[in-house]
């Protein structure tokens, strides 16, 4: 055999070897990590799930008389959340599981609202309701984030990987990862979890204005009475506001709103600022016993009177001390009636005297009754003084009606309260005498007896020519755990068809609207 020359076998060897390709290196080089493709297809999946539940994952149901929103979303810890706009939202531990369970409340239907407040013995199948209708919205929930995780995962995998098998392998893991979410959420649920719920915003108040949710869930009898009140009181209120008979007011007349006997009650100034914006209430009025026991502590609770969008006329009744009276001198729209000082305030002209008396013990003091006389006649001293001036007064303020009827025949109205019962009189001089009942629901004392205390006020309306009282109205809201609101229009006898001008008997009302619940 010829043997190859070396030269020749090399270049033989070469050729060879590039023309053989090296299979292993390549494919080698392209296979990634295991742990990296796994990596990667979690991220494609809980990316995927969650834009799928962002976007498609929401439900809107109906739970009772609300309009909510459900939504499930990725959470570190589970539970559950309530959103009520612009209030703030609770939160509840209801659950360990990597989602939480979000409720927005939208808004009140008002078709259902006023069902309820049409028929409230429909409170009693309220719980009920509410329970058929989330267990509905739920179930909904569910069956559409099933479709919204799939759908999500599948098709950011298919933009990933561009391959129909991971995408629906991702999409299967979706649907796999939430099943165990879902199982997890049940088996970690906690129903006691409502009884110690997380406050925010504004409603991490809410466990001192309504009770704690234990005696909520546990009184739910009490709780339905109170949202009855709630619901029916307001509605009610405004309704018949448009049905009072004989008296139209101008845009020109002067509204004062009289308030009294507030005793530290902080739900009074909630209906005071509502009652100022409905009836546009120019000037207001409150003839003492503000305060309990007038101490320095107790004077906090006086600041909401700044933002109550009106002038604050203010009498000091036996409740109130002098260092409630220096607290509110030093308030810029409170305007501070005493010694008979007299003050123009929105149109009227306006004169007072504090009550003599400090008894925050209610004690009797021997002589009371007298003090009370004196402090009148000082104030209707004061009243003749204006007149004779040329600037009469056209209503005088004091607490005590004893010290309020020494005014008779000085002055066209006066104001007075501590008696905690609604009364008007024209008195043998022509003087008409208004008492208010108590804007407090009487405070504390409202449970002293079997029944418990109206919470009253009134507007008064003046003819902003003559200054003269041309009518008023009554409100008075059910106490605590009564379902009634009432308004009622009375006429002055010398404002009715056909009347004598001049006042000379007690009034009697000449229209009334009083629809009460249940």
């Amino acid at each position: 055999m010829a043997r190859v020359p070396v030269a020749a076998r090399n270049r033989i060897i070469c050729t060879l070897t590039r023309r053989r390709p090296n299979r292993h290196a390549p494919e080698l080089a392209a296979q990634p990590h295991p742990w990296k493709r796994a990596l990667g297809m979690t991220v494609v999946v809980l990316v995927g799930a969650w834009l799928g539940l962002l976007i498609v994952g929401n439900v809107r149901t109906q739970v009772g008389p609300m309009n909510t929103t459900m939504a499930l979303r990725p959470s570190l810890s589970g539970g559950t959340k309530i959103n009520v706009s612009p209030l703030g939202a609770l939160t509840l531990d209801s659950h360990v599981a990597p989602v939480r369970l979000d409720v927005n409340v939208d808004q009140l239907d008002p078709v259902r609202s006023q069902a309820l407040v049409d028929h409230p013995e429909r409170l009693a199948g309220l719980q009920d309701e509410v329970a058929r209708d989330v267990e509905h919205g739920t179930l909904d929930l569910a069956l559409r984030s099933c479709v919204a995780v799939v759908s999500g995962a599948t098709a950011l995998g298919l933009a990933v990987y561009r391959r129909p098998r991971r995408a629906l392998a991702a999409g299967g893991l979706a649907l796999t990862l939430l099943a165990a979410s879902g199982a997890t959420a049940y088996a970690t649920w906690n129903p006691k979890s409502v009884l110690e719920p997380k406050f925010s915003g504004l409603l991490s108040s809410a466990p001192s204005l309504v009770g704690n949710a234990r005696s909520i869930v546990t009184e739910f009898d009490v709780y339905q009475k109170e949202l009855a009140r709630l619901v029916t009181n307001v509605t009610k209120l405004y309704d018949v506001t448009s049905t009072l008979p004989a008296y139209r007011p101008d845009p020109s007349t002067i509204r004062v709103l009289h308030v009294s006997d507030i005793h530290l009650n902080p739900a009074s100034w909630k209906i005071i600022a509502s009652l100022v914006t409905e009836y546009k209430v120019n000037v207001i009025v409150d003839s003492g016993d503000t305060m309990d026991h007038g101490t320095a502590a107790e004077n906090g609770f006086l600041d909401p009177i700044a933002d109550l969008g009106a002038p604050y006329v203010w009498v000091r009744g036996n409740h109130d001390s002098l260092l409630t009276q220096s607290y509110l001198e030093r308030m810029k729209n409170v305007r501070v009636l005493d010694d008979g000082r007299a003050q123009t305030i929105a149109g009227l002209r306006f004169a007072g005297i504090g009550d003599p008396q400090f008894t925050p013990d209610r004690s009797g003091r021997p002589g009371g009754n007298a003090a009370e006389e004196l402090a009148g006649d000082r104030l209707a001293t004061a009243l003749r003084d204006q007149r004779a001036a040329g600037t009469p007064v056209d209503v005088a303020v004091a607490h005590e009606p004893s010290a309020a009827r020494r005014t008779d025949g000085e002055v066209p109205l006066v104001l007075a309260g501590h008696l905690h019962h609604e009364q008007t009189e024209v008195m043998k001089r022509g003087t008409r005498l208004r008492l208010e009942g108590s804007t407090g629901g009487s405070g504390l004392r409202a449970v002293e007896g079997k029944y418990p205390d109206p919470v009253e006020a009134s507007i008064l309306y003046f003819d902003r020519a003559t200054r003269r009282l041309q009518a008023w109205d009554e409100i008075r809201l059910g106490g605590l755990g009564l379902t009634t609101a009432e308004v009622s229009r009375h006429l002055p006898e010398e404002n009715r068809p056909g009347a004598n001008p001049t006042p000379s008997a007690p009034t009697t009302p000449s229209g009334t609207a009083s629809p009460t619940g249940p």
